[in-house]
């Protein structure tokens, strides 16, 4: 046997690879939850005005955070969240009209996955949140 088939644990059925516990890889969640951690707020202040999604984006933050969201719902919703703060993108977000479009598949695309884990005082958080943040701007 060569030394990748005995370092692989989904070699000859020995481990399924749709099991949760192998769907996520802890250190890069840890560093999406870092990079979101820094720079949602300073963004959604910076922002929220502008995207049409804000509110989902807030209600996303708000369940990500909640200790009840299952893990590899928590992993989805914190690599959505980078997408949304990380400066580079597929689609600037400083162009005029589209900017933000990407972000939002990538939100709607990670809802239609996970967003039964959205429960109503998640949205509520982000609805009142939205609405300090735009009469702050």
């Amino acid at each position: 046997m060569s030394r990748s088939e005995k370092a692989s644990p989904y070699v000859n059925g020995n481990a399924d690879p749709l099991d949760p516990a192998h769907a996520l890889v802890p250190h890069v969640m840890q560093l999406n939850e870092q990079r979101v951690t820094r720079g949602f707020w300073p963004k959604m202040r910076r922002v929220a005005a502008l995207v049409p999604f804000a509110s989902e984006a807030l209600a996303v933050w708000y369940c990500a955070r909640d200790e009840e969201t299952p893990v590899a719902a928590k992993g989805m919703m914190f690599a959505a969240l980078a997408y949304f703060v990380m400066p580079i993108d597929a689609i600037p977000d400083f162009v005029a009209g589209i900017g933000y479009t990407d972000d939002a598949a990538v939100f709607m695309a990670m809802l239609a996955l996970v967003g039964k884990n959205l429960k109503p005082r998640h949205r509520a958080a982000a609805k009142a949140a939205v609405a300090r943040l735009r009469e702050e701007s």
